[in-house]
């Protein structure tokens, strides 16, 4: 290893050694590498731009899209004494002005970014006075119109790429096919001698299988008495993550629900329970889970099948992160598939619907058509849908099609606490409070509780501890705080838990916006090829789960797990007696009703464990009866 890399991992993170490929990936990127890095969820990725960067001069820009995730790893960094800023839509220009002059003046070591910040004038200006060591750009298959998650702005890479040519690349993503990761280079523009390494996308401590389920809520419930530990429970509906929470709680199973539509206070607060394992089971659409670290999850359930492959390995891929068994289990029914077809093609309403959300979205923002690039408005849809009487599903999935073509950007709902930074030296502060005796009281809380760091960077505060220091309410304090940023003695930003809507473009007339119609019938066509491979993944009841998870990715040297539900049925098969349910049957005629322990001690089976399967297939299959004090019966009995 080396040694300058090796301490300091050890320094800042603790640990003695890299996991598979981190020190080859950083060993790379040290070496002036463009480098491609396919790493499982939870496979330590950040680790493989973060060690370099601390390595060598100057500051790592990392490109992401999540903008919550973002404000976690530079919380974090900054929680290790390691100098690291964010800039995403809906911050302030003063403030982005600040973080981008300590990038270039300061010590910041990281630079997180979202994509769209790449094209501003405002940015490309400055990031050519840093001294840019490496880009690292994560959740890099959403540059790929070929991958499940392309988003639009991170085209813009390639453009700020070619300002500073001689700087290395890191691209990561936990999911990528051959033509995925053809595509990631050729348009992040990697040079000839560019490296890729990947892991195998086998988890040989995870076991994989599908149960078909006329009634999904009871086989949830069976599982989860079966299975211990920490469970995430995924499926599609908002109210349906309530109502399966309250049926898991009404049998005595520890459970919460959580989804985009919760505010940041409750989506907190659900999720500590959770990972300090006070709430056993969350029950959650796809708005959780990304960026929580919590190795012991030893089970996923899935009661709505996912889009693509990609999206059920990521999701199934946060179980079992501790190395320790775990499990992955889609329940499923005939009809879930034609549902999601039939989604689908909704997902893709005609060109005229798109100009028309498009219309009626300038006229909510008040914006004219011509002006308004990189303009950051809070949105909230349901407010929007219900001023102009939109129909729900044709609106939402118009603004998806208008992001996918690059017009707007909405980001996730994020929590950021009021903050504030004075705009004016320490002697005008006290020159304002001479002249402004009714603002005295808050400007010396102000420095008596922030100190000298308000004049020089964004401090987040406390409405409710502040109103209480001057005994004022928090909306009179609002008041106080929004006149001094009016007169410019400082400047603030109250607390937001809105989504951001971002234009990406200046604002089009309606008519004459040009929407790709056949990148739109392209994509469609994708989204049904994604869906055809989840449908013939989970039909499969022969091969190997995880082979043929490895085989949608291009890894064709993925051997047997030994421990999804066909190798096992195949295992068993192989090492039992053909007549043994025959045996199970005239047994139980016999005797009418037997436990499992009678029935183990009655056939002494060579393999236990396949009796119990057995037993609890024929159950499911409706051959047997078992009631609720574990009597086992023929089921025509």
């Amino acid at each position: 290893m080396n040694a300058k890399i090796g301490q300091i991992l050890k320094y800042y993170w603790g640990f003695d050694s890299f996991r598979p490929l981190q020190e080859d990936i950083i060993t790379s990127v040290l070496e002036k590498q463009d480098t491609l890095a396919l790493l499982p969820t939870g496979g330590g990725k950040s680790i493989c731009f973060q060690v370099p960067a601390l390595a060598i001069e100057g500051v790592c820009v990392v490109v992401t899209p999540l903008i919550a995730l973002m404000k976690d790893q530079v919380q974090n960094l900054k929680a290790k004494k390691i100098p690291a800023e964010a800039l995403y839509s809906g911050m302030p220009k003063r403030q982005i002005d600040l973080i981008l002059d300590n990038c270039i003046y300061g010590k910041v070591k990281f630079l997180y970014v979202s994509p769209e910040r790449l094209k501003t004038k405002l940015f490309l200006e400055r990031a050519a006075q840093m001294n840019i060591s490496l880009i690292a750009v994560d959740e890099a298959h959403c540059i790929s119109q070929w991958g499940y998650d392309f988003r639009p702005p991170y085209l813009q890479i390639a453009d700020f790429r070619k300002t500073i040519p001689d700087v290395p690349i890191l691209a990561l993503t936990a999911s990528a096919g051959k033509l995925v990761q053809s595509d990631i280079k050729e348009k992040l523009l990697f040079g000839a001698k560019s490296k890729t390494f990947s892991n195998s996308f086998q988890r040989k401590n995870l076991s994989f299988s599908v149960r078909e389920a006329e009634d999904k809520a009871v086989k949830l419930k069976e599982i989860l008495s079966r299975v211990e530990g920490c469970a995430i429970v995924y499926l599609r509906n908002r109210q349906g993550t309530e109502d399966v929470a309250n049926y898991l709680n009404h049998y005595g199973v520890s459970s919460d629900f959580y989804h985009a539509g919760l505010n940041n206070q409750e989506r907190s607060l659900k999720q500590d329970k959770w990972m300090n394992n006070q709430t056993r089971v969350m029950v959650a659409t796809n708005a959780f889970g990304m960026g929580i670290d919590k190795p012991d999850v030893r089970i996923i359930i899935h009661l709505d099948p996912s889009d693509s492959i990609e999206a059920y390995y990521q999701e199934a891929g946060r179980a079992g992160r501790d190395g320790e068994k775990s499990y992955a289990v889609l329940l499923n029914q005939t009809k879930d598939f034609d549902r999601i077809k039939q989604r689908i093609d909704k997902r893709y309403p005609e060109p005229k619907v798109l100009r028309r959300v498009y219309q009626i979205l300038g006229n909510y923002f008040r914006l004219a058509a011509g002006g308004g690039e990189m303009a950051t408005f809070d949105f909230v849809l349901e407010d929007f849908l219900k001023k102009y009487d939109l129909p729900h599903a044709e609106t939402f999935y118009a603004l998806k099609c208008l992001e996918e073509q690059g017009f707007i950007l909405i980001s996730e709902p994020i929590y950021q606490n009021s903050n504030f930074m004075f705009a004016v030296s320490q002697e005008n502060v006290y020159k304002f409070q001479v002249a402004n005796y009714a603002f005295d009281p808050l400007l010396k809380s102000l420095v008596r509780f922030y100190g000298g760091e308000a004049f020089t960077h964004y401090v987040n505060i406390s409405e409710q501890t502040l109103a209480n220091s001057i005994h004022v309410s928090v909306s009179q304090l609002r008041e106080y705080l929004a006149e001094l940023h009016s007169q410019g003695i400082l400047v603030f930003q109250t607390q937001k838990d809105k989504a951001q809507l971002t234009y990406l473009t200046e604002r089009y007339v309606a008519d004459n916006l040009p929407i790709d119609v056949k990148i739109l019938k392209e994509r469609k066509a994708r989204e049904l090829e994604k869906i055809q491979a989840m449908m013939n993944y989970t039909q499969n009841t022969r091969r190997c789960r995880s082979v043929l998870i490895s085989e949608y990715f291009d890894e064709t040297t993925a051997k047997p797990c030994g421990v999804c539900d066909n190798c096992i049925k195949y295992l068993k098969k192989a090492s039992q007696p053909l007549d043994l349910k025959k045996d199970i049957q005239s047994l139980l005629e016999k005797v009418k009703e037997a436990d499992i322990q009678e029935i183990e001690s009655k056939l002494r089976p060579t393999n236990k464990n396949y009796l119990i399967d057995l037993v609890r297939e024929m159950v499911e299959e409706g051959e047997l009866h078992l009631d609720e004090f574990g009597q086992i019966s023929l089921a025509n009995l």
